[in-house]
């Protein structure tokens, strides 16, 4: 699943915006939960990993590689659970 930069900028610009989970080829999983902790450069998206789920603010940085991006996922945010009604 190669997607161009133009295609990204759409993905990331998307409203309201849906957290990703990006599955990488060697295996790892980052996360995208808010659309501020991401940049996207012609061949890479640079993800923000922030202290804890809730925070914008990035801890550190992560470079991914388009072309190493063989899958996107959205993410399932941590709203109400079904079928746990008390």
């Amino acid at each position: 699943m190669t997607r161009s930069a133009e295609e990204w900028i759409k993905l990331l610009d998307e409203r309201p915006f849906t957290p990703l989970r990006l599955l990488l080829a060697d295996g790892r999983v980052h996360e995208i939960r808010h659309r501020q902790l991401a940049i996207v450069s012609q061949d890479s998206v640079t993800i923000g990993i922030p202290r804890n789920r809730q925070s914008k603010i990035a801890k550190k940085i992560t470079r991914c590689s388009i072309p190493n991006i063989i899958a996107i996922e959205p993410l399932e945010t941590d709203g109400p659970k079904k079928g746990r009604g008390r």
